[in-house]
């Protein structure tokens, strides 16, 4: 679940020429909107788990880079420096899989309609640590929406994902919904999501819970779990972490730009 994760509120307080972080952390949701346009974005977190498939527990460092360069098109690399295992009383460290990918916005949303952007994801870097309950992937496509409905926002995506096992390569079909509500200086979100589990012939589903603060525009703090619903699924997860949006812009913009 390096993926990364739904948008939640950032802060309306801080440095005025700062623009504002737009979290893809912590829940498995993508957000439709991409982060300013030149700026780096920085999304780190640590996630542990119990009670898998392959692992009897395991804690995972997660990191995500994103850049917009232009309006429409975000770029990202995501990776797990660090992925610490135990099974059957044999604990493992490995460094885990790197994946890069591109986001690009279809429609920009307005009151009447929704932000709608596609993905695409492909694997760069093969671990052999053991996998969460939705495996991993060789490359995968998403459908991207996102929404403000009457003070909630709504992120939900539609994957398409390549898994392989030796010469053997089988679809993954999975839908996330994830809805968030600021509560005072705090912004809570529900979510629910399913990955269906190819070569088990099986299906995982997980309810997520995430509290998120911005303690200034460019940086969101988070933390939350999940718990899985089926027999194949992780039974538990928990994890905290950050999103920091660089202050500076990488390069100069031209007059009359409009990020």
């Amino acid at each position: 679940m390096l993926n990364a994760f739904a948008q939640l509120s950032p802060a309306q307080s801080g440095t005025p020429s700062v623009p504002e972080a737009n979290p893809g952390r912590p829940t498995v949701s993508t957000p439709a909107t991409l982060t300013p346009v030149g700026y780096l974005q920085f999304e780190n977190g640590a996630l542990f788990a119990e009670d898998s498939t392959e692992f009897s527990k395991r804690i995972g460092i997660g990191q995500v880079t994103k850049l917009s360069v232009v309006p429409r098109l975000e770029l990202f690399v995501q990776s797990e420096p660090l992925a610490i295992s135990q099974s059957k009383d044999q604990t493992a460290v490995h460094e885990g899989e790197v994946f890069a990918g591109m986001q690009s916005v279809l429609f920009f949303g307005d009151q009447s309609r929704p932000t709608v952007s596609i993905s695409y994801v492909r694997r760069v870097h093969t671990s052999v640590a053991p996998e969460l309950d939705v495996g991993t992937f060789r490359q995968s496509a998403s459908i991207i929406l996102s929404e403000d409905i009457k003070g909630f926002h709504f992120d939900t995506n539609g994957i398409l994902a390549e898994q392989v096992q030796g010469d053997v390569r089988r679809a993954q079909f999975a839908q996330t919904l994830s809805i968030s509500h600021p509560l005072g200086k705090f912004t809570i979100s529900e979510e629910v999501w399913h990955f269906s589990q190819p070569f088990e012939k099986g299906n995982t589903v997980g309810n997520l819970w995430a509290v998120s603060r911005a303690l200034r525009k460019n940086l969101v703090v988070d933390a939350g779990f999940n718990h899985g619903l089926t027999k194949t699924s992780t039974r538990w997860e928990a994890f905290v972490g950050f999103t920091y949006l660089l202050p500076h812009r990488l390069w100069m913009v031209r007059p009359g730009f409009q990020p």
